[in-house]
Parts: structure tokens; C-alpha cells; sequence
């Protein structure tokens, strides 16, 4: 196989999209997988918050161990996507996403088992933060290629659409539930809905019953086949040279860098300024409504004013989320956190389902894996190392200040797609075709 540089979409950015197909919700297994999705994301919006309350609250650890336990779950981003991608290339897709869901409900529920036998640490902490991150890493590279094997082209954005509701609606409930979870059971039982949720998840996808496309056999009369670190590296000169991706990716991962440099010690923070759990959890669901609002507009307003405008607005949005945090004073923070909730969760919603849609429709099939995995190893690459810097800053100058740093920084994150070709795109493309010659 030739490797791909910069695909061309076989249709103008600004043609018309084909008539729609069918509404998903009179798609079988798109339901199964929406259920499944649906069910696994509240749980974990319940553990986003109990895990960190767990090293706040019940461990008591320095804010520089607290940031570790941010870095330690994003690290195997950095370690372990370019050659997921590459196993989700070369193998079927729905075993990968249910073998990931039973590994997390070991990892996790680990947690709620050594607390009560009196033997947890910040170490076991680590462990299944990390056991996590990788099992996480695969399912989420092989359910963004999986979509598009579940449905038509033309139904991408409604599919990403629904998909969001679902993920808005637990970041709605999920931390208010946790927040009360945790006063009334201590984080650690609170992390068994998620270890649970998984094992639903897992079994609903298991129930899906449209079979995948064949994985094209190696054709050997082209030679041996390429090792992992060949196509994985194919994978990343792709994302990289095809100049829409790479924009992208560049405001995408600019953007968690900054945010994680703010967002890994942002509890600690609530806690040590005197938010309770429950008034945390609370202001977070109170800001996630952004995130239902974005999920059940971005459609419409999408098809109103085109891909690439939407692109760059709602950029420049999430770009602003960190601010109202970062001013305000202690006895402001639970008004700061909904209102920088509901405007990042509204932008950051929006830009999602339309990059991830973009992404989806313009690679061929027989890239997914690897174009997934390697958007991935960059936008979510910046993550451990913006949250271990964090945590080094708030050691160094102190958590406000560590705030203030991330939202100055990520106002900048916008320019790379505000800049670039993106913002020409109306319609969503088609995909160079897999046998077609790519161009540099």
C-alpha cells in the first residue's frame, strides 16, 4: 500500500450534499451503539469528578500529586495511539470497543475494593488511571472508525449529533449525581455506576447485529507487509500534510494543552477555595447545558451557515471558556465555573461534532484507524504535558495563578483554523476513494 500524503476531496467543499438517508432513529444497531454510549458516558461524568475527589478529598494529596494523576491518565495518548491505529486498521472494530469496555470495569472497579479493604493509595491511583487510559485509547480509535462502517456519509453529522445529546446529558446529570454520590457514599462506591456502565455498554454493542466491512487482506504480490511503525508513521504524515487535519489538529491540541495546564489542578482549586462536592458538581452540571444546547442546534446551524464558519466560531468560543474562572473572586467561583461551563461546553460541542464529521467523511476507509489514532496522538497528546506542567506551576506560583496562565494562553488557540482553508468549507466533502491516486 502506497502511503497517503494529502487527500483531495472528490467533490468541491461548497457542492451539494446528497439527499439524506433515513433518520437514525429508525436505524437498529445505531441505537444499540447510541444506548450503549449513552449508558457508558454517564458513568463516566461520574467518575471525571469522584476519581479527583478521591485524591483531594479522601487521600488529601500535594497539588503536584494531584496533577500527576491528570497526566498519568492522558499519557498512554501519547504512548499507545499511532499503533492503535494501526491495530484498528488491520483488525475488526466492535471486539476491540467491547474489549475495552470489560477492561474498564476491572480497573475501575478496583477502586471501590481497596478502599474498603483500607489499602487504597494515590499509586493504585495511578495504575488505574493509566490501565484506563490505555484501554481507552483503543475504544475511542475503533468507535470513531466504527461509525462510519454503521452508517451512510450523508448521516455523519446527525450521528455525531445524537451521539453529543447523549454526552451532554450526562455532563448535565453526571456531576450533580456524582456530587451527591460522593457526600453520601464517598467517591470510591461512586466509581462503581462507572465500572458497571461499562459492563451494559459492553453488552449492547455485543447485540449489534450489521456486519462490519471485510479488513482487505495484505496482497503479497506487492511484497512483505508493512511493519506497525511504518503504517503507523504513514498515518501521521497523513494527518499532518493534508492541510485541513492539520489546522485542526493544531487549535485542537493548542487548546488542551492550555486547558489542562489550568484544567488538571481546577478541583483542587473549588476544594481548597471552599466549594463543596456537591456545589462542584452542581456548577459543572449547570454549565453542561451548553453542551445539550450545542448537541441539539449544531445541526441546523451548521447546514445555516456552513461547515467551516462553524469551525471557526466556535473556536474562538472555547477559546474564552477559561476567563470567567480565572477573574473571579472566591465567593464568585460557583457562578464562574457554570458560566465558563456553559460557554466552553456550547463551543467545544459544536467544534466536535463538525471536526470529527469532517475527519470522518474526507478519509478513506482504509485510513480511518490511523487518521483517528493520529489526530488523537496530537490533540490528546498535549494533554499529560499541559497537566504535568500545571501541576510544577501550582507547586511553584500557586493555583490561581496556574488558572490564569491557562486561560491567557488558550485565547491564541482559534488562529491556526481561523487561519487556514477550513473556513472556506460549506458542505461536507466527499472522501478521495481508496483506490484513487493521492496527491502531495
Amino acid at each position: 500500500m502506497a502511503d497517503p500524503a494529502s487527500p483531495e476531496p472528490a467533490a468541491p467543499a461548497g457542492s451539494a450534499s446528497p439527499a439524506p438517508g433515513p433518520r437514525l432513529t429508525r436505524h437498529p444497531d445505531f441505537l444499540k451503539l447510541w444506548s450503549a454510549e449513552t449508558i457508558s458516558v454517564f458513568g463516566t461524568n461520574v467518575t471525571q469528578l469522584a476519581l479527583p475527589l478521591v485524591a483531594a478529598v479522601t487521600l488529601n494529596v500535594s497539588a503536584f500529586e494531584f496533577g500527576l494523576l491528570t497526566t498519568i491518565e492522558f499519557l498512554p495518548f501519547i504512548l499507545l495511539s499511532l499503533p492503535a491505529g494501526v491495530w484498528v486498521d488491520r483488525l475488526p472494530r466492535r471486539p476491540i470497543l467491547i474489549g475495552g469496555d470489560l477492561g474498564r470495569v476491572l480497573t475501575l472497579g478496583s477502586i471501590p475494593v481497596a478502599y474498603a479493604l483500607g489499602v487504597l493509595t494515590i499509586w493504585q491511583l495511578y495504575v488505574v488511571g493509566f490501565l484506563t487510559g490505555c484501554l481507552t485509547v483503543f475504544f475511542d480509535v475503533a468507535y470513531q472508525s466504527y461509525l462510519p462502517s454503521l452508517v451512510d456519509r450523508d448521516q455523519l453529522v446527525e450521528g455525531n449529533s445524537k451521539l453529543e445529546i447523549s454526552r451532554s446529558a450526562s455532563q448535565i446529570l453526571g456531576p450533580g449525581l456524582a456530587g451527591v454520590l460522593v457526600g453520601l457514599l464517598k467517591a470510591p462506591f461512586a466509581i462503581l455506576l462507572d465500572a458497571a456502565s461499562y459492563l451494559a455498554s459492553a453488552l449492547l454493542v455485543l447485540w449489534i447485529r450489521k456486519a462490519e466491512p471485510p479488513i482487505p487482506a495484505h496482497d503479497e504480490a506487492t511484497g512483505p507487509r508493512p511493519s506497525m511503525r511504518t503504517e503507523a508513521a504513514a498515518g501521521l504524515r497523513y494527518v499532518v500534510a493534508h492541510r485541513w487535519l492539520r489546522s485542526i489538529a493544531a487549535t485542537t491540541g493548542t487548546s488542551n494543552f492550555f486547558g489542562n495546564i489550568s484544567g488538571a489542578i481546577l478541583v483542587l482549586y473549588l476544594v481548597r477555595s471552599g466549594l463543596p462536592a456537591e456545589a462542584i458538581g452542581f456548577a459543572f452540571s449547570v454549565g453542561a447545558f451548553g453542551v445539550l444546547l450545542a448537541a441539539l442546534t449544531t445541526d441546523r446551524l451548521t447546514e445555516r451557515i456552513g461547515v467551516g464558519r462553524m469551525l471557526v466560531l466556535t473556536a474562538m468560543g472555547f477559546c474564552l471558556a477559561g476567563l470567567p474562572v480565572a477573574v473571579a473572586p472566591a465567593d464568585g467561583l460557583f457562578v464562574a465555573v457554570a458560566l465558563g461551563g456553559f460557554l466552553g461546553g456550547f463551543c467545544s460541542v459544536g467544534w466536535n461534532i463538525n471536526q470529527v464529521s469532517l475527519r470522518q467523511a474526507i478519509t478513506p476507509t482504509r485510513m480511518q484507524g490511523r487518521m483517528n489514532a493520529s489526530m488523537r496522538f496530537i490533540v490528546w497528546g498535549t494533554m499529560p504535558v499541559g497537566s504535568v506542567l500545571g501541576a510544577a506551576l501550582a507547586e511553584l506560583v500557586g493555583l490561581r495563578e496556574t488558572i490564569w496562565i491557562g486561560a491567557i494562553g488558550g485565547l491564541f488557540a482559534f488562529l491556526p483554523v481561523a487561519l487556514s482553508p477550513v473556513r472556506s468549507i460549506v458542505r461536507m466533502p466527499a472522501p478521495a476513494g481508496d483506490g484513487e491516486p493521492i496527491a502531495g
